[in-house]
């Protein structure tokens, strides 16, 4: 279970930060944690490919970049209650640093470290 909340995670990690390149200004720290998250990834897609079925992992995998899409989008156009935002673009990019470091720590516990 933990192996599916941390590909979704993934997914979602890496949607929020395209949009957070194409608006706002990049940084250092942004790189670096991209740099790390992406090396956490990329475990994670090796462990997925050593301890799952293949065919259910690219399922999945699938089935998980097309809802984190939806759900980014969906927060792009915005959702609204009684004409208030319920949730900003701007709280998914305060929520970078801590998608990546559950990714991170999830994905070393994955593998026993």
């Amino acid at each position: 279970m933990v192996f599916y909340v941390t590909l979704f995670l993934a997914f979602l990690y890496f949607k929020i930060a395209r949009v957070y390149k194409k608006e706002e200004k990049s940084n250092a720290n942004f790189w670096v944690l991209n740099s790390i998250v992406a090396l956490a990834i990329a475990a994670l897609i090796v462990y997925g490919f050593m301890h799952e079925t293949w065919y259910i992992f690219l399922i999945v995998s699938y089935i998980f970049f097309i809802a984190a899409s939806l759900i980014v989008s969906a927060v792009q156009l915005g959702v609204f209650i009684d004409g208030k935002p319920f949730v900003k673009i701007s709280h998914l990019f305060q929520s970078l640093a801590i998608i990546g470091m559950f990714i991170s720590f999830a994905d070393l516990y994955l593998w026993g470290i």
